[in-house]
């Protein structure tokens, strides 16, 4: 999963400031729990509070039970990547984008690969859309793909 792949490129900087030994892997069940924990937030330099308040904001929260490790994270997580591949970024910047906003490193191949894996998928769900008689759904998903495809919402 594509989630595995992401990393807190200043996770060194991290852990010496707030003096917590955790895993650079963002969605990873150790980093989620302090980044959910009563982190004292004023000992970051202010990049990177501003980035793990953003990757906070962004990407854990909801109101599950199990929350952080719900799988929430990790669904919008895969969902902003999509949708910033729709907006018409290329896996490059997407890279880039993810890097200046949550500070999550991770490698545009990566990124490429993960989304020709969504393709297929969405290609799969359309004949099974299509074979069950859902117009509307594969109609929607055509529409994803050629989006992800061309990078562009139509």
């Amino acid at each position: 999963m594509i989630a595995d792949k992401a990393r807190f490129r200043r996770a060194k900087k991290f852990q010496k400031e707030t003096g917590i030994r955790t895993t650079d892997r963002m969605f990873n069940g150790a980093f989620l729990d302090v980044v959910d924990s009563a982190l004292d937030f004023s000992r970051l330099d202010p990049n990177m509070r501003e980035q793990i308040l953003q990757f906070w904001r962004d990407f854990m929260n909801c109101n599950c039970k199990d929350s952080p490790h719900c799988g929430c994270p990790e669904r919008k997580f895969v969902i902003e990547i999509l949708e910033l591949r729709e907006l018409g970024l290329d896996h490059r910047q997407i890279s880039e984008h993810l890097l200046d906003v949550y500070g999550i490193d991770i490698y545009p191949a990566d990124i490429l690969g993960f989304l020709e894996e969504s393709v297929h998928i969405l290609e799969a769900i359309m004949d099974v859309a299509r074979l069950e008689g859902e117009a509307d759904l594969a109609q929607k998903t055509y529409g994803h793909i050629k989006n992800i495809e061309s990078g562009k919402r139509g």
